[in-house]
């Protein structure tokens, strides 16, 4: 049996860079939406860091989250994210 997969990507944008970096994310969040097994790809901003950036993620299963890693969308995302953000991606499964 497979369980969901929740993610919490947290995406710090550099100096002068925010504006790239959330145009990056939202054309992400569309193309991401569609993949296979997304139930959720939420961007969420920091209320006292608006550099930081959150997007939390539901997949349905471990293998639909490593294909949505190895997708054009992600790729392309980081890319656009290069240089001008750092990221930490935490993967969470429920506590038994």
């Amino acid at each position: 049996m497979t369980q969901p997969i929740a993610v919490v990507a947290t995406i710090t944008a550099h100096p002068g860079h925010r504006h790239a970096v959330v145009d990056a994310l939202r054309t992400a969040v569309a193309a991401v939406r569609l993949e296979q097994g997304c139930e959720l790809y939420v961007l969420h901003e920091d209320m006292n860091e608006p550099n930081r950036l959150i997007m939390i993620e539901r997949w349905s299963s471990m293998a639909d989250l490593d294909a949505h890693e190895r997708g054009a969308a992600l790729a392309t995302l980081g890319g656009a994210l290069k240089d001008r953000a750092d990221l930490h991606v935490s993967k969470l499964i429920p506590v038994s």
